[in-house]
């Protein structure tokens, strides 16, 4: 079989080297950045990149590093540093808006909501046959997408401030009234008539703003995975991609096969990705298929024996297993974070980590 391809595109901060807070000036680095390799996201402080589509995971990677490294040379012209964080560690503004007609209309409709979302993710396309294979895969996703959020997590500060979260930045992104989980769609007309619903009910300006844990991509034949926070360590980035390929190729499998779809109230979804994003993988999770509140290293057990041909297939399988480990051994981004921070939380020496590990990710 084919294994299907997969790119990454990352949304990363600018800071100031000085203050360590965040610089308004994608505008100056973009126009740094030779060609579209360095694109605005809705505030100016931040910049997106990308990976172009592979097979290889390797390979990905390695777009990612030539990626950053453009993006960081390009704020480096303009006078801030490339972080790959999720949120804002240090007492800040609001976010300033990058002036562009379609933030100026979300900003107008959502109010507050959208002024406070000041937050970097990671989103992992994998390929699909077509729509009808991708709603299969949305509707069969659903339990799995926590754990893939546990493992990604980075986002402990907020603003100045001790979140007590794993994951801040999914909290923020939740306000959205398009964002989060959702019901099982059936097929691709169901998909298109709830997409329909929303952006008629005035909950998404447009289909761009469909911030569900997991959609169906308007440009690419895609499932857009957008439940991760932007991983410092690009280990971690490997590891959330290998685990989304990982399943929408099992849950793809899995309606070929006409295996039933396991129903799972939108309530335990919730109470799924709470645990998720308030512990990260230190404490407990529920188990992707009883819905069971059980140790993380359980739960992800679960996961890569769900998912094991397809990493096998795909060569994924000494990644996932070696990456899982690591995690539980040494914690996620935000464990990183808090001991940065130490007993006195200065969150100084917490974004001078996060540049210095971001600037190391991308060197030769």
């Amino acid at each position: 079989m084919t294994v299907r391809k997969v790119a990454v595109e990352e949304e990363m901060f600018l800071v100031d080297p000085g203050t360590r807070q965040l610089v308004a000036s994608s505008h100056r680095a973009v126009e740094q950045a030779p060609g579209d390799e360095v694109e605005q996201e809705l505030f100016l402080q931040q910049v997106e990149t990308q990976s172009d589509p592979h097979h290889a995971l390797g390979d990905v990677i390695a777009d990612l590093k030539e990626a950053r490294r453009g993006a960081a040379k390009a704020a480096d012209g303009a006078g801030a540093r490339l972080a790959a964080m999720p949120t804002p560690v240090m007492p800040d503004d609001e976010g300033r808006l990058t002036p562009k007609r379609r933030y100026e209309q979300m900003m107008a409709r959502f109010g507050r909501v959208g002024r406070e979302a000041l937050a970097c993710g990671m989103h992992v396309h994998v390929d699909i046959a077509d729509d009808e294979e991708g709603v299969a895969v949305l509707d069969r996703i659903r339990p799995w997408l926590p754990l893939v959020q546990a493992v990604s997590t980075g986002s402990p500060f907020d603003l100045g401030i001790d979140t007590s979260y794993a994951s801040w930045r999914a909290e923020i992104w939740d306000s959205w009234p398009s964002a989060g989980p959702v019901e099982p769609f059936g097929d691709a007309a169901g998909y298109e008539k709830a997409v329909e619903a929303i952006v008629a009910s005035g909950a998404a300006l447009d289909h761009g703003m469909l911030y569900f844990d997991a959609r169906l991509a308007r440009d690419y034949p895609t499932v857009e995975i957008r439940v991760a926070d932007i991983c410092t360590d690009l280990a971690d980035t490997a590891l959330v991609a290998a685990l989304s390929r990982g399943l929408v190729e099992t849950c793809a499998e899995a309606w070929h096969a006409r295996t039933p779809l396991t129903p799972w109230r939108v309530d335990l979804l919730r109470a799924a990705r709470w645990q998720a994003r308030r512990h990260g993988v230190s404490a407990s999770l529920l188990h992707p298929l009883d819905g069971a509140l059980v140790p993380a290293a359980d739960a992800l057990g679960a996961l890569v024996d769900a998912i094991g041909p397809a990493l096998e297939r795909a060569g994924d399988r000494e990644l996932v297993e070696d990456g899982i480990a690591r995690v539980l051994a040494e914690g996620t981004g935000a464990d990183r974070q808090r001991a940065a921070a130490g007993p006195d939380l200065d969150l100084r020496a917490v974004v001078d980590d996060v540049l210095e590990s971001t600037a190391a990710s991308h060197r030769d």
